[in-house]
């Protein structure tokens, strides 16, 4: 899997996008972030990124590019081959420190779901598509 595409981004696309990330992944980016290298605020700008890059690639079929682990009308959980978050490190010039914690946020989000990560596994990405997200009040 290859991103290629450059694609802009208005700013209130992106701000609800961290909203959006922020809700989801919830305590999982304050336990990434607290033994990782980057902050709360960059991880949460990381997470948006990915995930408005992962819609683009939803609309080309990312779904057929791995395993679908769990999918709902708001989220899609999957192991992807092709090196999702090596793509995004490049195309959105990421340390690599902060590629790694966004990937970590979506592998601990799966392994809740789908259990240890399996050997096979960890050379695949795991990513999480959320399609929409209501957070319990």
């Amino acid at each position: 899997m290859k991103i290629t595409e450059d694609q802009q981004v208005e700013f209130d696309e992106f701000s609800r996008a961290c909203d959006l990330v922020e809700g989801y992944f919830d305590e999982t980016i304050d336990d990434v972030a607290l033994h990782a290298s980057v902050s709360r605020r960059q991880l949460v700008a990381v997470l948006a990124r990915a995930q408005l890059s992962g819609r683009q690639l939803a609309i080309d079929g990312l779904t057929e590019q791995g395993d679908v682990v769990y999918q709902s009308n708001d989220e899609t959980l999957l192991w992807l081959d092709g090196g999702f978050w090596t793509d995004m490190r490049g195309r959105h010039h990421l340390a690599p420190d902060e590629g790694r914690a966004a990937r970590e946020v979506h592998r601990r989000l799966i392994e809740a779901i789908d259990g240890d990560v399996s050997y096979y596994n960890h050379e695949r990405d795991p990513f999480v598509l959320i399609e929409r997200f209501e957070p319990y009040e």
